[in-house]
């Protein structure tokens, strides 16, 4: 059975879940923060944190490829799985399965903020309400502190090279990394593009085709599209694309001219911190928020 949506899993439950299977790395270090850690029962190969409590628990794969029979064999009463980092065909094949899951696709820290009360309303605990009431506390003082005139950043999450000139994927407005980074100050000089398909559309090197139901989020860049956007800060997180000090520096060199280069804005940083979405937005909204204060 599949369901989305935090106000339909709430239905679902007349008492805690007891075996979990969790398909989403974020997820997995929420439920163990939140304390639900003892319910679950299987994780993804790139299920990290947290460290010391899960290297006992059984790998089911990874997150696009998950192994149907092991899952099954873990006879779980709820697989957290998410839209975007779990294939359909796997979602589709599990919920066939009956198996119960919870399709989550957090757009939004909002919406982020939900499925975390949702998770603590299953499992009916005081302790995990205190925890998020204060992680409530934390996002309103971030939104209120916030500056009154952004900066301007660009952050890529993957660079590539399309005969031979290299091409760099960002996000757009539709994303939580875009909503938490506005929320901390940052505006997102490529808050209305779109991704086109194929790769060349992108670029700009040929027509677009209809994106039909392809994720068109995730734009791709070139160079001089991005030297044109007049970043104020670019921000190179070490993952999903481990950026590095060298692609900084040959950042200052590529974007010469931009406002960040001048300004020496181009700013490391820990990409699950943007991308992680979950109990993960504590640490986002306490080691970022240095991130668009003025010079």
């Amino acid at each position: 059975m599949l369901v989305s949506g935090t106000e339909a899993i709430l239905t679902q439950f007349n008492r805690p879940p007891r075996r979990i299977v969790s398909l989403v790395p974020s997820l997995t270090e929420s439920l163990f923060d939140l304390g639900f850690g003892d319910a679950v029962v299987g994780i993804t190969d790139y299920c990290t944190q947290p460290r010391g409590a899960i290297e006992h628990l059984p790998r089911v794969g990874g997150t696009r490829s998950p192994r149907m029979a092991d899952i099954q064999s873990l006879q779980p009463d709820l697989i957290l799985a998410n839209q975007e980092e779990n294939p359909r065909p796997v979602i589709e094949a599990l919920a066939a399965s009956n198996s119960l899951v919870w399709l989550v696709f957090p757009q939004t820290v909002r919406d982020v903020m939900r499925l975390l009360w949702a998770l603590t309303e299953i499992f009916g605990s005081e302790n995990a309400s205190i925890r998020l009431r204060l992680l409530e506390d934390a996002l309103q003082l971030a939104e209120l502190t916030s500056s009154e005139t952004p900066l301007r950043y660009f952050c890529p999450i993957w660079l590539d090279e399309h005969a031979g000139e290299p091409w760099w994927m960002t996000f757009n407005a539709q994303t939580y990394p875009a909503d938490l980074l506005r929320i901390l100050g940052g505006q997102n000089v490529f808050a209305e593009r779109t991704r086109r398909y194929p790769l060349e559309a992108d670029l700009g090197l040929a027509d677009a085709e209809p994106p039909a139901e392809r994720d068109t989020r995730y734009p791709r860049l070139t160079t001089a599209e991005i030297i044109a956007a007049d970043p104020e800060v670019i921000l190179l997180p070490d993952e999903p694309f481990r950026f590095s000090e060298t692609h900084r520096q040959q950042c200052y060199a590529q974007f010469a001219g931009t406002s960040a280069v001048r300004h020496r804005r181009i700013f490391m940083i820990n990409g699950s911190l943007i991308t992680w979405h979950g109990t993960r937005l504590g640490r986002a909204l306490s080691e970022l928020g240095w991130l668009f204060q003025p010079a």
